[in-house]
């Protein structure tokens, strides 16, 4: 049978988990971002962790000269970041953890309360059936 001290502990935990939850939310995994440019002689790969992944180029993209494929990896690389970018965007509604933390402290501190309340009253019951008054 569980205690006071149990189930109070229990809700502290759950309690902690959603405030945890509410400082820093799990974002939701997103897929490596691939863009090509340079007329298809080079690629950027944005990864999971939102760094550079990889970079391919041909050879013959030294061709382009330096000043164009400067412009044209700064092309790309916006370009991948963007596209993360809107692939990290959610379209559902995010709950709001704050008021839903609330919920649960309150109804933590009812239901200690009931809890109490009916352990006092189970208490009376088993003094009055053992002889107490």
């Amino acid at each position: 049978m569980f205690g006071e001290d149990t189930i109070a502990q229990q809700l502290a935990d759950a309690r902690a988990k959603l405030a945890g939850a509410v400082q820093s939310p799990d974002a939701t995994p997103v897929e490596p971002v691939t863009v090509e440019g340079a007329e298809g002689l080079a690629s950027v790969t944005i990864g999971i962790d939102g760094r550079i992944d990889r970079f391919d180029a041909d050879p013959r993209v030294m061709r382009l000269g330096s000043e164009v494929l400067f412009e044209e990896l700064k092309r790309m690389i916006n370009a991948a970041l963007d596209e993360r970018a809107q692939a990290m965007s959610v379209d559902v509604p995010v709950p709001d953890l704050e008021a839903v933390n609330e919920s649960v402290a309150e109804i933590q501190d009812r239901s200690l309360r009931q809890f109490q309340a009916m352990s006092a009253s189970i208490s009376e019951v088993m003094t009055k059936i053992h002889g107490g008054r």
